[in-house]
C-alpha cells in the first residue's frame, strides 16, 4: 500500500485505485478540493517524487502543468510511495456533509438572467458551513446541481443562492419557469474547501466572474464580525462582467472597509470604470502580490489565467485559492 507524504511531513496510506484525495480524507487529512471530477483544478498538487496514475482525464490541468508534474488529487491514485508539494488544511474545522430537506422561502430576479433563491431549513435542522463553501441542491427525479452559498451563516438559518440562467438547462428551466415558494427540495453540504484561511497582515484580493460573486459575498459578510486583529491589511474586490447589468450587487453594502472594482470585458464608450479581464486589472493595480493572498471564483479560464499570471508576478502559489464553476454535465454550474 503506497504511502503519501505531504510537504509538512504528514503521511497517509492509499489503497490501489483509491484517489489521493479520498485516501487523505479517510486518514483525517483534508486537502484542497471542490468538484471531485477532475475539472475545476482546486485540488491541483505537484508531485515531487513517486508515480501516480490518472483514474479519469484531468481536464483541469493544462499541458504546461502536466509537464511540470502537477496532478489533480481528486482523480489520481498512487502507484508508488510519493511526496507531494502540498499541505493539508491543518486544524481548520471541517463541518460534516449531510443531506437535509429544505423549502423555497423566496425567489427574486437580481438581473435578467440571475435569480436569488432563499432556502429555509426545518426548525430543528441546521447547516453549519464556512462562508465560501457550496451545496448540492437535489430536485425532482434526483436532479442535482451545485451552487455556492451566497450568505454567511445567520441566526435564521436561511441559505441564499445566486443562480444564473443556463439555456436548455433542465435545472435552470425549473428555477426560472417552474419554481415557486414552499417547493420542497433537498440539499447536500457543505462542500468544497473554498473559504478564508488567516489573512491577517496580508492584502486580500477577491476575484469573481459572473455568479462567482456569490461565495465572495458570503466571505465578505463573514468578515463583518471579525476583530481588527483578524482582518487583512486591505480588502480588494474585483468583479468581472461583460455588461454593467452583470453587476447585480454592490460589495460595499456589507459595511466593511474595502476597495471595489467592477471590470467590464465588453465595455462601451459610456463605461468609465476598468476595462478588460478581471485578472489583468489586478496586475495593473498598486497591490504588491508578494504580500497578497488571492481567492478566485468563476470561470475555469479566468482562474487558470489569474493563477499563472499572478504567480509569475510574485504571488506565492500557496496563497492562491480558487473555486472554478464547470459545466452542469459535471455538476458545478458555470457562471458565464
Amino acid at each position: 500500500m503506497p504511502t503519501i507524504t505531504l510537504a509538512n511531513g504528514k503521511e497517509f496510506s492509499a489503497e490501489i485505485n483509491e484517489t489521493i484525495l479520498n485516501a487523505a480524507l479517510r486518514s483525517g487529512l483534508v486537502l484542497e478540493h471542490s468538484c471531485k471530477t477532475g475539472r475545476c483544478g482546486s485540488c491541483k498538487v505537484q508531485v515531487c517524487t513517486g508515480l501516480t496514475t490518472p483514474i479519469v482525464d484531468e481536464l483541469g490541468l493544462n499541458p504546461i502543468e502536466r509537464n511540470a508534474g502537477w496532478i489533480l488529487s481528486c482523480v489520481r491514485s498512487a502507484a508508488s510511495d510519493a511526496h507531494l508539494n502540498v499541505e493539508d488544511l491543518g486544524d481548520i474545522k471541517i463541518y460534516p456533509t449531510k443531506t437535509l430537506p429544505c423549502r423555497i422561502q423566496s425567489l427574486e430576479r437580481l438581473s435578467t438572467d440571475v435569480l436569488r433563491v432563499i432556502l429555509r431549513l426545518p426548525p430543528n435542522q441546521q447547516l453549519d458551513y464556512h462562508p465560501g463553501q457550496y451545496i448540492d441542491v437535489i430536485g425532482k427525479d434526483g436532479l442535482r446541481r451545485s451552487y455556492s452559498i451566497a450568505n454567511a451563516p445567520t441566526s435564521d438559518k436561511l441559505i441564499e443562492l445566486h443562480i444564473r440562467h443556463v439555456p436548455e438547462g433542465t435545472m435552470s428551466r425549473y428555477w426560472f419557469d417552474e419554481a415557486k415558494t414552499s417547493d420542497l427540495l433537498r440539499l447536500n453540504g457543505p462542500l468544497g474547501t473554498f473559504f478564508l484561511r488567516d489573512p491577517s497582515g496580508l492584502d486580500l484580493i477577491l476575484l469573481a466572474t459572473g455568479t462567482g460573486m456569490a461565495p465572495i459575498k458570503a466571505i465578505l459578510e463573514g468578515m463583518g464580525s471579525w476583530s481588527k486583529e483578524r482582518l487583512p491589511r486591505s480588502i480588494n474586490v474585483y468583479w468581472g462582467g461583460r455588461i454593467p447589468q452583470d453587476f447585480y450587487w454592490n460589495p460595499t453594502e456589507v459595511g466593511i472597509n474595502l476597495r471595489y472594482f467592477p471590470v467590464l470585458s465588453r465595455a462601451n464608450s459610456v463605461w468609465s470604470g476598468l476595462r478588460g479581464y478581471v485578472q489583468q486589472a489586478v496586475l495593473k493595480s498598486d497591490i504588491h502580490l508578494e504580500h497578497a493572498v488571492v481567492y478566485a471564483c468563476g470561470s475555469v479560464a479566468m482562474i487558470d489565467s489569474a493563477r499563472t499570471q499572478m504567480v509569475a508576478a510574485g504571488l506565492n502559489v500557496r496563497r492562491f485559492y480558487s473555486d472554478a464553476f464547470v459545466s452542469s454535465s459535471q455538476n458545478k454550474m458555470d457562471p458565464l
